[in-house]
């Protein structure tokens, strides 16, 4: 059986593992947002960042990209991306059903938020998530990297994301 991982930030510009095959694939009951603060990635803990999880919402809906894993590869990709998503214990690991672009259902490892942590952050007006991803840098870079990363790839998939477009051209106001 295959391991399919549901990427829907970073994992789609930069899974970090060999991907058998990728496809389109949408995940029911969840929205995209900037809803967990960086500590470790894109922000420190005097001046936290943001970064994208997924926020539980009956009747939402995120469209993101499923990965199937290399075959034999299963054990050290879940170790990876144990590794890099659980750093703080701010991501649950889930295994959800999602829906390929060719209407096949599946089981996806997917990473979404602990809304009881206290890195959770959902609900920040936009201009307020603007303001902080303007100025956020940590351990992997600035926080408008991120963002831009993130936003472009989806485009370039045919993901439209209106949050993150918005956010995308309000940031580059802010930091130009």
């Amino acid at each position: 059986m295959t391991m399919w991982v549901f990427g829907y930030g970073s994992l789609v510009w930069n899974p970090g593992f060999d991907v058998a095959d990728q496809r389109i694939a949408t995940l029911s009951d969840y929205a995209r947002s900037f809803c967990m603060r960086s500590i470790h990635h894109r922000g420190t803990e005097v001046d936290p960042g943001l970064v994208l999880a997924l926020d539980e919402m009956p009747g939402a809906t995120c469209q993101g990209v499923a990965m199937a894993v290399v075959e034999g590869q299963e054990e050290p990709v879940l170790e990876y991306l144990r590794a890099r998503e659980l750093v703080s214990s701010a991501y649950l690991e889930r295994t959800l059903q999602i829906r390929l672009d060719c209407g096949q259902q599946v089981q996806a490892v997917t990473y979404v938020i602990d809304a009881d942590h206290v890195q959770y952050c959902g609900g920040l007006p936009l201009e307020e998530q603007a303001g902080i991803i303007a100025r956020a840098v940590g351990g992997r870079g600035p926080n408008t990297e991120y963002l831009y990363n993130t936003t472009s790839h989806l485009a370039h998939l045919g993901i439209s994301d209106p949050d993150l477009e918005w956010l995308s051209a309000r940031v580059r106001d802010l930091s130009g």
